[in-house]
């Protein structure tokens, strides 16, 4: 099975008319003191101190994440183009594991249960170690960032994460020099996955990598969170790499293994499609799909097409990263 453009119009995608902006969100904070229940969604917002923090929730739901004041957004790499609603970003996503169609994820990812949740650490690094999600949190102050997301299908969003740069973690866990390559597994658990063991689309569990230096690169987070909130199960709860100047497959979702290695780690699509779906997968409006062209997209919530750009318009941050490198071959 391969990607394919997206067939559903950008009509059926219902935009908000107004979104929660930060200044927004932080004034309805305000509001708030000590402990609140919001009604209906079950959430609990908690005073944090200047963190995000795991609010309480019941057995069988999602703790949230929840942002107080003196959480700054950092808007050094942000785009100013306008967010994609909450409801765009949540009901079409790519999720294979939950089914091929784009509201799959949204309608069986209930079966996912991201607490509790262990990342192991392992591979060429002085600390390997198997840590707690709600551990793994605490050690890095949480941002929030406005990045474009571009989907090797053509079509696009702008996307509100909460998390940290992966670079931080990766120092923290002391690279050796022998490490050239960082490599991720997601979930396997064709229990929660039932695509996991009813398709051979993929090989399972999902797998991808970035070289070393893009790792390290400060675009590079791994979020924890979107629009102010933990992360939906549809999203990749409750961890997932999020690399704005590449496709949108780049992103692996559910992270459990994260495994620095001297050699290049294989990726799901790649090794599914070879001829389709190349490691770097950077997104170049010049490089066509084999079956579809890459030079514009399909902003969710928009009527109309739009350019894409070079490295999703992060060019100035990263095109030092390829440089020497042969530009067209980077499908």
């Amino acid at each position: 099975m391969s990607l394919k453009p997206p067939n559903e119009p950008s009509s059926e995608i219902t935009p908000e008319n107004t979104y929660l902006n930060r200044a927004d969100f932080l004034k309805k904070m305000a509001l708030f003191t000590g402990t609140a229940t919001l009604l209906g969604g079950g959430l609990t917002w908690l005073s944090t101190r200047g963190r995000f923090r795991q609010a309480s929730a019941g057995a069988d739901m999602q703790p949230a994440l929840v942002v107080d004041e003196a959480i700054a957004p950092n808007t050094k790499y942000d785009t100013d183009e306008p967010k994609t609603s909450f409801e765009g970003i949540t009901t079409y996503n790519n999720f294979y594991e939950f089914g091929t169609n784009k509201t799959d994820p949204a309608a069986n990812a209930h079966t996912l249960k991201p607490r509790p949740w262990t990342v192991s650490i392992e591979g060429e690094v002085a600390k390997p170690q198997l840590v707690d999600i709600d551990t793994l949190t605490k050690w890095f102050p949480l941002e929030e960032r406005v990045y474009r997301m571009r989907c090797v299908e053509a079509w696009s969003m702008v996307i509100p994460w909460l998390g940290f740069p992966l670079s931080k973690l990766i120092e923290r866990m002391e690279p050796t020099s022998k490490a050239k390559y960082v490599a991720f597994t997601t979930l396997l658990d064709p229990v929660r996955m039932p695509i996991q063991k009813s398709s051979r689309s993929l090989p399972w569990p999902y797998v991808e990598g970035l070289r070393l230096d893009e790792a390290m690169h400060p675009l590079t987070m791994l979020a924890v969170g979107l629009y102010g909130k933990s992360l939906p199960n549809q999203n990749g709860a409750p961890l997932r790499l999020v690399v704005p100047w590449k496709y949108g497959f780049k992103g692996i979702k559910s992270i459990v293994k994260i495994r620095l290695t001297e050699t290049l780690p294989p990726t799901s699509w790649n090794v599914a499609g070879p001829d389709e779906y190349g490691f770097f997968a950077n997104v170049n409006p010049k490089v066509d799909h084999p079956r579809w062209s890459q030079a514009a997209e399909q902003r969710i919530g928009e009527g109309s097409r739009r350019p894409t750009l070079m490295f999703n318009g992060y060019a100035e941050h990263v095109a030092a990263l390829y440089k020497g490198m042969d530009l067209s071959a980077f499908y």
